[in-house]
């Protein structure tokens, strides 16, 4: 039987419980152990997060779920190689990937973000177009950015930055879209779905 996604949302608030909680022990594993014990445990806890996810809505988080897969491949030959900067770089390619991703939709006209947060978000299509842009280019800040933390400090600062930086960041960077949200709400559709020929 299938299960509609919209009578199976989750509110805001765990669902960043749920996408937090492998950084957070991620973090607590790193003081108590080191970088490779918490590479051990975040690669355990980010897929119990991501089913977790799928358990309370029936569907799979397309953004965490791709980031959960480069969290196992990136942690996986940090472990291997017994080198951490293998599992370093896995924010800028994750956040490279994510920027790539929104940009080829772009040049080829589809709404990546639209198929990714139409369920919650109904905006025109200038507002959609505007929205990628800046998620795209937001992405990619990131991915610089955790390029000049980890070449510049120490592991634990890093860590301390992914778990409490990147985050916070990536909230506030979001509420500040609101205004743009606002802007462009789509008007409801009609109860005869008329679209423009």
């Amino acid at each position: 039987m299938t299960v509609d996604s919209t009578d199976k949302r989750i509110s805001p608030g765990l669902r960043l419980a749920i996408e937090g909680g492998p950084l957070l022990v991620f973090f607590v594993a790193n003081l108590l152990g080191g970088i490779m014990a918490g590479i051990a445990v975040f690669m355990v806890a980010t897929p119990i997060a991501v089913i977790a996810s799928y358990r309370l809505e029936r569907r799979w988080p397309i953004m965490p779920l791709v980031a959960c897969v480069l969290v196992l491949l990136f942690g996986g030959l940090a472990l291997w190689q017994d080198n951490e900067v293998i599992f370093k770089i896995k924010p800028t390619v994750v956040n490279l990937f994510f920027a790539a991703a929104l940009f080829a939709g772009l040049a080829f006209k589809r709404q990546l973000l639209k198929l990714l947060m139409s369920s919650v978000l109904q905006l025109t299509d200038e507002g959609w177009r505007l929205l990628t842009w800046r998620w795209a280019l937001f992405f990619v800040a990131l991915a610089v950015l955790n390029e000049i933390v980890w070449r510049n400090v120490s592991t634990d600062a890093w860590v301390n930055f992914k778990v409490f930086g990147m985050l916070p960041i990536s909230l506030a960077f979001g509420v500040a879209q609101v205004p743009l949200i606002n802007r462009h709400q789509a008007a409801a559709p009609t109860a005869g779905g008329d679209e423009p020929g």
